[in-house]
């Protein structure tokens, strides 16, 4: 989403790197570039006259002109100012605890995903061990409820339907339904028009009205550029939401309307939604946020992604692994839980400078991950235990076996041996050293679920096959 910011601030950035002092002429273009590469990613002109005056003021300072590294300052008062703008601090989904039916309501235009938004946020919520149940009130697009029902049914989520007409009497009604089976959360999910309209207003207002919700989310398009202003501060203004769920944001817009949300309305961005899947909605973190933006990658969502697909077979396989050394089958597990957290392009671009590199070296294969599981598989249980034991006859084998050639098996054994070299020294640490350097190291290898959670380190991805 934010890629072509995210290179054109690195590059004044990276200017500014290459001078040993700073001067105020040097702060002024590198406050015009920022200036510029804002106004072009469709950010709103206010927030961008707003963001570089702040940030011009603090990077005029002493402290940073006459500073031994002022280029660092400048990056660091960057950020910090990206992450207000942002939202400082994560805004958590309020719920009241002295009632049941908890209510939360979405508004927002038709076509900002408001339908998808409700299911993936209920499938979210349903593994917080919430029972919540999603109420059809979109009773003017012709088959909402059918597209709700079909999402409900693939994430084992209820949808209520009630009579089809009435949105204010579904929604009522929902309640009713939510009270009777148990569940402890009711999603509304809202009519939207294609632009703002008086009897759309009216009917979201009745609503509220009628559910009293503890929570109204605004679900809005990412891609959508200037004029999200004018729909936020309007929506701000009859309903009064409480946060944003931004949609789309893996999509390739310049992405300036999500930059705006927060500095126009205040109200804070509660979820982001990073692909079609039914998991791919997630808490937003200001911080995290800008630092991607700025090419500083986001190492704590790949460790908590890591960490969200590990279940207790893998974890049991890390400590085998630490004991007994690692293997083929050790391999194809990470592929598999790399597949499971997005596959190589999310996890590299969440890398600092991985979605630089990204786009110069024009993306990654995803396909190289098949053809190594394609060689695994061809070979025997005892090959996979003992790569060891494959001998020229067995890789001629494996080749022809899995369609590949000899020289790919070759680069796979020797990735396997740079990978269990480095599982070796992981294995001398936790046997080796204190008491606390060991459970440190067994905490980490627990946490990351299959051995630091991806392959990596020395002749690993980088030299396998496919060219990774």
């Amino acid at each position: 989403m934010f890629n072509s910011l995210s290179e054109r601030l690195q590059d004044t950035f990276d200017k500014l790197r290459g001078k040993g002092k700073l001067t105020e002429a040097d702060i002024n273009v590198a406050m015009r570039e920022i200036r510029m590469a804002l106004l072009e990613a469709d950010v709103n002109f206010r927030v961008v006259k707003d963001f570089v005056a702040s940030c011009k003021e603090k990077c005029l300072t002493a402290e940073v002109l006459d500073s031994l590294t002022p280029a660092q300052n400048v990056v660091r008062i960057v950020l910090d100012q990206l992450t207000e703008l942002l939202g400082t601090t994560e805004s958590k989904l309020v719920l009241a605890q002295n009632r049941t039916p908890n209510v939360i309501m979405l508004v927002g235009l038709q076509g900002s995903g408001k339908t998808t938004a409700a299911a993936k946020l209920a499938y979210l919520l349903k593994g917080q061990g919430h029972s919540p149940l999603l109420a059809a009130c979109d009773t003017h697009r012709p088959a909402a409820a059918d597209q709700l029902a079909t999402l409900g049914s693939e994430i084992g989520v209820p949808v209520f339907r009630g009579d089809g007409k009435d949105a204010v009497k579904v929604a009522s009604a929902s309640i009713r339904e939510a009270v009777d089976h148990l569940n402890d959360i009711v999603i509304v999910d809202t009519a939207g028009r294609l632009q703002i309209d008086e009897e759309m207003m009216q009917e979201a207002v009745a609503i509220k009205q009628a559910v009293k919700p503890d929570q109204i989310l605004m679900v809005v398009d990412a891609m959508t550029g200037q004029d999200i202003v004018n729909v936020v501060q309007t929506f701000a203004e009859r309903v009064d939401f409480d946060g944003v769920i931004m949609s789309k944001l893996d999509g390739d817009a310049r992405g300036g309307g999500a930059l705006s949300v927060r500095a126009v309305t205040g109200k804070p961005i509660k979820f982001v939604s990073m692909g079609e899947k039914p998991d791919s909605l997630e808490v937003f973190h200001p911080d995290r946020m800008a630092k991607r933006i700025l090419g500083m990658g986001d190492v704590y969502g790949i460790i908590e992604q890591a960490q969200k697909v590990a279940d207790q077979e893998q974890i049991d396989a890390a400590e085998r692994m630490l004991r007994e050394g690692f293997t083929m089958d050790d391999l194809l597990g990470q592929m598999q839980q790399i597949r499971k957290m997005g596959g190589l392009a999310k996890i590299i671009s969440a890398l600092p400078g991985g979605e630089r590199a990204l786009a110069q070296q024009g993306g990654v294969d995803e396909s190289s991950l098949g053809r190594i599981e394609a060689m695994i598989r061809s070979m025997t249980k005892e090959e996979r235990a003992r790569p060891k034991i494959i001998n020229g006859q067995r890789r001629k084998r494996i080749a022809a076996g899995s369609g590949r050639s000899v020289q790919e098996v070759n680069q796979l054994l020797k990735q396997w041996g740079e990978m269990n070299k480095m599982m070796s020294k992981m294995r001398a640490a936790t046997q080796g050293g204190s008491k606390k350097q060991r459970r440190q190291m067994q905490s980490m290898m627990r946490n990351m679920g299959m051995g630091g959670g991806m392959p990596s380190g020395g002749g690993g991805m980088g030299g396998g096959p496919g060219g990774f």
